[in-house]
Parts: structure tokens; C-alpha cells; sequence
């Protein structure tokens, strides 16, 4: 009687937290609101939004909330990123979405348009318009991929924008150019004086300063002789490389800069510009910066922002107004990363991003003359932090000795002991990292009772030029033993169930899932790859990256050419040494990880008789678009970890 008892309640209990489960469209839809700016007079607030899956520009009155417009392109574009160029007027990227790609696609177009959908204009582009027949000036084509330099809101009428000429080579040398912003028509400004330019300006719109590439590939600085529209290079240290310009002082007479040295983390260095003395200014033992944050007003440099584990600032100047205000919102939105993201012209109004692990992004309307903070909306309104996982950061060493550092998330009101786990390597390998924030992957998997262990593997990003080559030419083997040794550790730690562990990951994610599982046979039940790599050889044959000269360097360089090893590394090759059951997602139109790479991996476990799912999507690529394909994947992967983890 008392098992017939226990086993009803039992029953009423699961039942009762299936019933609680957190829908799976709760994580595979977009935001809602994304990127928030204010105008610069503080009368109209911006916001991207999703509308089928595609990002729209809407406007809303700030006195009334009142919508006013939306701005929305045809097809397969969407709006990218856009700057506010004056008090009724915003510049705008449009890309293009092509399948399940990274990122989408851009091609250097920028269109203008009014808060109220009035002058809507293709500024520039490789459109551009035919002055033939006409006596107006016209915004010609320009071939290249430009970007806003600087929207300069002072000057109703104009902007400075920066392009990277089509040129046929693969760093080109790149322009500055005035352009109009109601007609396109546009006046260059000047050129780098050598490839890859990377431009600054002061806070009154002038071209001031570059960074730039010699053929060599070293870096260098140069500063501008306006009046002679030439460049002088400074003579900086010859240990420091790879420059980049962050903005100037109050006063104009210093420049902030950060650079690499001997492989350490980047560190943020002051430059005199009358005597070109370089003073080392702040450096993080562990960590580059994240960003270097400038007041939106001035555009000097205020806050210095790091991952170390959980996200923190470093300040440039303690007292500045920046500053203070920054303090003071962390100390009132606490738990979470709080970033001052927009600011009106005489800084009295900012708009403040507030996001964590367990919060997708909310956002504020700071007034500084009140002293008063005012939610504006959610990206995703739906997700209650009170119901997400805590992610926590961890350390660990490695086999042979190295400090390795990830995060952690396990299912929320769980205890940390015997939990079913999967592992989840990031991207690259190298330049990206996992952070302290908001991953709907996680959360989804936590959500159904799977902790999740993410490690940032030597090879990783962010730590400094040193720990990411120690990942060259290492793909298939030290990469993985990190990855594997941060299993381990949480085994002996007694959080995971080591007869319930699953390996799952993307793009190079996924190549880990696979060539982990090879390499440790049996400390993992099941491994997922989603776009991922699996013949190495092959990389160097097909997709996006071997199309281009500097894309074949790149492997060479990250993968070497010793064809034994590739192969030796290649989960395509070593097939038969796969023990556990293995799913595999990819896109059609997959041009990073093209489809001939599944199709390696598949005729080879057909061969080994390894038993394996495997899901296309055929009109996606490298990355989800589409809510729909997403919530698909989730149920496919659910579906998929349920037997091997005993969900």
C-alpha cells in the first residue's frame, strides 16, 4: 500500500511540474525590442524589433509613449545597425539574411530616413544613382562596404562615414567620406595611409587619428596635419602591436589606445599627441577589454568593461559624470550588467541596458536632472528571471597545468549533486568565448533539469593573444583534453552523473561534440554537432572561409597542412572509434560549415555502422533565424538527450 502511495504521488508531482515547464517557445523566440536609442534632442526613442523573423526600425514619441513609425525592407532584408544623424533623422544598414548563417550578410548599404517615414533615401551603396540627364547632384555608386564613422548630430546635414573600397584586395586601404545625409552626395575626407584603417574623431567631427596595418600585417598609429591633409606616424614602442583608438580627453591634447604586448591581455595606454609619450594606463591580469565605454556627448572614454567571470568596469575617470552616473545604476538595478547605451546631445537623458544571466536585457530612461529611472520594456517580456538558472563562473587546471575558466549553470531549486550534464563548447575556436549572460540554449536545457558546463578552452578569446595560439594547431586534441578535463572536474566534484553526460555544440561546437566523444569513449552517452566541421582536409576545399586568400592563411595558420594530422583530427576519419549515439543538424545553405561537411561525417558512420539522427533544415545555414526552425531544434534535441540522460 505504501509504494501504491508513494508511486500516486510521485506521479502527482512530475505531473504537476510538467504541467510548470517553461514552453519551449519561450526560448526560441527573438527579441522584442533590441538596440534602444534615444534622439538627440530626447523627443523620439528607436528600437529594432522582429516581424517575421526580420529586424524592423520602429519610433515612439517619448512624451506619450506614442508609436509613430516603422521601417521595414522587402525579401530577405533587414535593418542592421543604425545611428541617429540629427533631431528627426536616422542612418541605417540594410543586410541580408542568407540562411542560417552567423550573421547576416551586409554590403556597405545605408539608407536614410525621418521618424515620420518621410525622405526615405538610399544614401549610399553599389546602387547609388545615374546623374546622366540631370543637373542635381546625386549620390553616385560607391563600390565598397562603408559604415557610420561619425553620425556628428551637431551638424543637421551631414555625417561621416568610413568604406572599405572593393578593390580586389583582401586588406584594403580605407576612406573617409562626408556625406550628405538627406541627398547622399557625398565629399572624401581622406584615405589611411595604409591598409585597414581604423579611424578616430574628436568631439567636434574632425579626423584626428588612425590605426593601420602594414604590408607586413604590423600596426602602427598616424596622427592627421589637417591643413595639409597628410598623416604623420608615431614612433611607438616595437613590443607593443595590433593598435586600437578609443578616444580623446576633455581637452583634446590626449588619446587613449589599446594594444598587445608579448601575448598578455590588451592593455589600455595614454598617448600625448604633441610628444607622442606613451604611459601605460590599466591592465586586466586575466582578461582584454571588453569594450572601452565613451561619454555619448563628448566622446571621451569613461569606463573600461571586463569578463573576467562575472562582468565588471574599470573606470578611466572616477569622478566623471559618466562615471558616477554608471555607479549609481549598478548599485540600483543589482545582479546585473548595466551598460549606458544612448544619450541624448546635452547628456541629461541615457537610455541603460540592464541584463544578467538569468535577465535577457531591460531597459531604462535615466533622467539625470530628477535623478529618475523609468523602465521603457523588455526584449523579452515573456522570461521571468525569478524562473531562469544561475550561471556561475568556475576554474580549473588542466592535464598539463593551465588555468582554464568557464561557467557553470545548473536547473533552478536543484542541488548540485548527481545532475545529468551537457557540455557545451563554444564556437571558433578562436577570438569568441562564453560569458555571464543571458544563453536561451542554457536556459532551455536547464529548464528541463540539465546542467550545463561551458568552458573557455585554450584557443579561446579574450584572454590575450598567449592562451588563444596555445590553441594552434591543437583543434583535435589539447582543445578537446580542456574540454574533457572540465568534465572531469565536476564529476569529482560529484555535481554531474557520470553515467548521464552529453556532449552538444556548434560550428566548431560541434566538431568538439564529435571529436571529444572520439577521443573519450566513454565519458560521454551521446554528443550533438549542429553546423558543425568534421573533416578538417576539407576545410581548406569548401565553404566561405577557403574562398579567400586571407581565409586559407587563416587555416593554415590555426590548422597547419600536415594532411596526417587533419585527418587524425577529423571526427570524418575516425569514425569507428565512436561509441555512443550521435545527432547531427545542419543547414542547406550552409556556407561557413558547408553541407559536404555532414555528408563526410554521415557516409562515415554509414560505413563504421555507428548508429546516428540526423535533421537538415534545408533552406537554413549557419545560424537561427527563424523561431519556428529553432523551436523544431529544440524539440529534436530534447527528444534526442531523453534516453541517454534519463530526463
Amino acid at each position: 500500500m505504501k509504494k501504491i502511495i508513494s508511486l500516486m504521488l510521485f506521479l502527482v508531482v512530475n505531473t504537476a511540474f510538467a504541467k510548470q515547464q517553461i514552453p519551449l517557445e519561450a526560448f526560441s523566440k527573438g527579441s522584442e525590442f533590441a538596440d534602444v536609442k534615444i534622439s538627440p534632442s530626447g523627443e523620439y526613442l528607436s528600437f529594432l524589433t522582429k516581424r517575421e523573423g526580420r529586424n524592423t526600425l520602429g519610433f515612439i514619441q517619448l512624451d506619450g509613449f506614442k508609436f509613430i513609425h516603422s521601417v521595414a525592407f522587402n525579401g530577405n532584408a533587414q535593418v542592421g545597425r543604425y545611428e541617429w544623424v540629427n533631431d528627426e533623422r536616422v542612418v541605417l544598414e540594410k543586410e541580408y539574411i542568407r540562411g542560417w548563417k552567423d550573421h547576416p550578410e551586409y554590403h556597405g548599404e545605408l539608407f536614410g530616413v525621418n521618424v515620420d517615414g518621410s525622405r526615405s533615401k538610399y544614401l549610399v551603396g553599389y546602387q547609388g544613382e545615374s546623374q546622366t540627364g540631370s543637373r542635381l547632384r546625386k549620390a553616385t555608386p560607391l563600390y565598397g562596404t562603408s559604415y557610420i564613422l561619425d553620425p556628428l548630430v551637431d551638424d543637421e546635414d551631414k555625417m561621416l562615414i568610413v568604406t572599405y573600397p572593393w578593390s580586389g584586395a583582401k586588406e584594403p586601404v580605407t576612406v573617409v567620406y562626408e556625406v550628405n545625409v538627406n541627398s547622399g552626395v557625398r565629399r572624401k575626407v581622406t584615405a589611411s595611409p595604409q591598409k585597414m584603417g581604423r579611424f578616430l574623431t574628436d568631439k567636434l567631427g574632425e579626423v584626428r587619428a588612425v590605426a593601420s596595418i602594414d604590408d607586413e600585417g604590423d600596426s602602427s598609429v598616424f596622427l592627421r596635419n589637417k591643413e595639409e591633409n597628410s598623416w604623420d606616424e608615431l614612433a611607438l614602442s616595437r613590443d607593443l602591436d595590433d593598435f586600437w583608438l578609443h578616444g580623446f580627453d576633455d581637452t583634446g591634447k590626449l588619446a587613449y589606445l589599446s594594444a598587445a604586448k608579448a601575448g598578455e591581455p590588451r592593455a589600455l595606454y595614454q598617448l600625448t599627441l604633441e610628444t607622442g609619450e606613451l604611459k601605460h594606463f590599466f591592465q586586466d591580469k586575466l582578461v582584454d577589454p571588453t569594450k572601452v565605454w565613451r561619454d555619448p556627448v563628448n566622446q571621451t572614454p569613461y569606463a573600461i568593461e571586463l569578463d573576467p567571470d562575472y562582468p565588471t568596469y574599470a573606470f578611466v575617470d572616477q569622478d566623471s559624470v559618466w562615471s558616477q552616473q554608471l555607479k549609481s545604476l549598478i548599485a540600483s538595478i543589482p545582479g546585473n550588467q548595466i551598460r549606458l547605451v544612448s544619450g541624448t546631445r546635452d547628456g541629461s537623458k541615457v537610455i541603460v541596458f540592464a541584463g544578467s544571466d538569468i535577465n535577457p536585457g531591460k531597459y531604462y530612461l535615466y533622467d539625470s536632472k530628477k535623478n529618475q529611472l523609468s523602465y521603457i520594456a523588455a526584449s523579452k517580456s515573456w522570461i521571468e528571471p525569478n524562473k531562469m538558472s544561475a550561471m556561475e563562473p568556475i576554474v580549473f587546471t588542466s592535464r598539463d597545468g593551465l588555468s582554464i575558466h568557464g561557467y557553470l549553470t545548473t536547473p533552478l531549486g536543484k542541488e548540485q549533486k548527481d545532475l545529468p550534464l551537457v557540455v557545451m563548447p563554444h564556437g571558433g575556436p578562436h577570438g569568441p568565448r562564453d560569458y555571464w549572460q543571458f544563453d536561451p540554449d542554457v536556459q532551455m536545457l536547464a529548464s528541463r533539469g540539465v546542467a550545463v558546463l561551458q568552458v573557455n578552452f585554450r584557443g579561446s578569446g579574450g584572454y590575450g593573444d598567449r592562451f588563444e595560439e596555445l590553441g594552434y594547431k591543437k583543434w583535435g586534441q589539447e582543445i578537446q583534453y580542456d574540454i574533457i578535463d572540465g568534465t572531469k572536474h565536476l564529476i569529482s566534484k560529484g555535481i554531474a552523473d557520470k553515467k548521464r553526460i552529453c556532449i552538444m555544440g556548434a560550428s566548431f561546437g560541434g566538431y568538439s561534440a564529435l571529436q571529444s566523444a572520439i577521443l573519450e569513449p566513454e565519458l560521454y552517452q551521446c554528443a550533438v554537432g549542429v553546423v558543425g566541421v568534421y573533416d578538417l582536409p576539407l576545410m581548406f576545399e569548401e565553404g566561405d572561409v577557403a574562398e579567400r586568400d586571407s581565409g586559407q592563411a587563416y587555416l593554415e595558420r590555426v590548422l597547419g597542412t600536415d594532411e596526417k594530422q587533419l585527418k587524425a583530427f577529423s571526427p570524418s576519419y575516425n569514425a569507428d572509434k565512436l561509441s555512443v549515439p550521435v545527432l547531427i543538424v545542419h543547414g542547406g545553405e550552409d556556407e561557413r560549415a558547408p553541407i559536404e561537411q555532414a555528408e563526410s561525417l554521415i557516409e562515415a558512420l554509414k560505413k563504421a555502422k555507428k548508429p546516428y539522427e540526423y535533421y537538415l533544415l534545408e533552406d537554413e545555414g549557419h545560424g537561427f533565424y527563424k523561431p519556428e526552425h529553432r523551436l523544431k531544434y529544440y524539440q529534436k534535441v530534447l527528444a534526442f538527450l531523453e534516453a541517454p540522460l534519463k530526463l
